[in-house]
């Protein structure tokens, strides 16, 4: 069986995100996957990835990951399909990782997709699922040319242990002067708060138009709380300037597949749909009992969100209590 190379993503102290195990899931469909660390990090990070279905890490330790960005991931994975042409490489479909997957096409002379949300094996190569017009039509696509390059959208896949051995292979590996033309010069910590980090969260409650301006978007940051959850809003929501454009899900903000998803005062357009629907569970609270967000609810409620969220907060506190 043929290897999937997988680069993964993870912090410098070598704690894995949550997509490099999404992408490990999604390998492990189309052949043995193998990871592609870059920089330092990979032996705290071994046992987490055989848990996942890693079979080798492949890992470069070279300050130049942490000094230049990009460029260098891309020269080291185009080296590593050279030497082991493997059946396909799969990235995260973050901002880095597309350009990361652009860059190895022409490096490699290879086709690539991106945004996709599942990947399968076959009869010509694998095959990416891609949501296409906000979500309104899905595709299936190939590769036709070179190894095929996918990027895989954040939250879209679910991970799934798998054991594997996650034998480390050292790989040599040094960056070209052209990898080296932008450089990092400086690194800021972003202050985290209590509530979870959106794409990671098991709890989601986003809230919509339907909740009248920035105060009464307070009632969203509330719910939240008492749930354990992370805030999410809507489009509409970020361009009215009531939250900030980070926490925006939808098709040009962050997509999210959490366990539960708790639509408030949102109508459900198509670009906000496409950045929640693969959600396991979602509850829409909405006045109106036409809107297409109840086309995709599990559970829904129809009524001034001003007056259903209040009870739901007071019975999840009886319940913690």
């Amino acid at each position: 069986m043929a290897e999937v190379l997988v680069l993964a993503e993870h912090t410098a102290g070598g704690e894995v995100k949550k997509v490099t195990l999404e992408l490990l899931t999604a390998a492990a469909g189309l052949g043995e996957p193998s990871v592609v660390w870059t920089g330092p990090g990979a032996q705290a990070a071994q046992g987490r990835l055989a848990e996942y279905g890693a079979v080798k890490v492949y890992v470069a330790d070279s300050a130049d990951f942490a000094d230049y960005p990009v460029a260098p991931a891309a020269e080291l994975l185009a080296q590593l399909v050279a030497d082991k042409s493997p059946a396909a490489v799969l990235v995260a479909g973050t901002t880095a990782g597309k350009e990361i997957a652009g860059r190895l096409a022409v490096k490699t002379g290879s086709g690539v997709l991106t945004d996709a949300v599942g990947v399968s094996a076959g009869e010509s190569g694998p095959v990416a699922e891609q949501p296409n017009f906000g979500g309104a039509i899905t595709v299936h696509s190939t590769v036709r040319s070179g190894t095929p390059i996918i990027a895989l959208r954040p939250n879209a896949v679910s991970a799934v242990p798998s054991a594997g051995a996650a034998a480390v292979e050292e790989v040599s590996f040094t960056a070209s002067d052209a990898a080296k033309t932008a450089k990092v010069t400086e690194r800021v910590v972003a202050e985290k708060g209590e509530r979870p980090e959106l794409s990671e969260a098991q709890i989601v409650v986003s809230g919509g138009r339907g909740t009248g301006s920035a105060d009464g978007f307070g009632i969203i940051e509330q719910l939240a709380d008492a749930l354990g959850a992370a805030v999410g809003a809507s489009r509409a929501v970020v361009d009215a300037g009531w939250y900030p454009h980070a926490f925006q899900v939808g098709q040009t903000g962050k997509t999210v597949s959490p366990q539960l998803y708790v639509a408030v005062g949102i109508s459900g357009a198509i670009q906000h749909r496409a950045g929640m629907q693969t959600s396991k569970t979602i509850m829409a609270v909405n006045k109106d009992a036409e809107a297409p967000i109840f086309e995709i609810a599990d559970f829904g409620v129809v009524g001034d969100l001003f007056t259903v969220v209040p009870q739901l907060i007071e019975d999840i506190n009886k319940h913690k209590s």
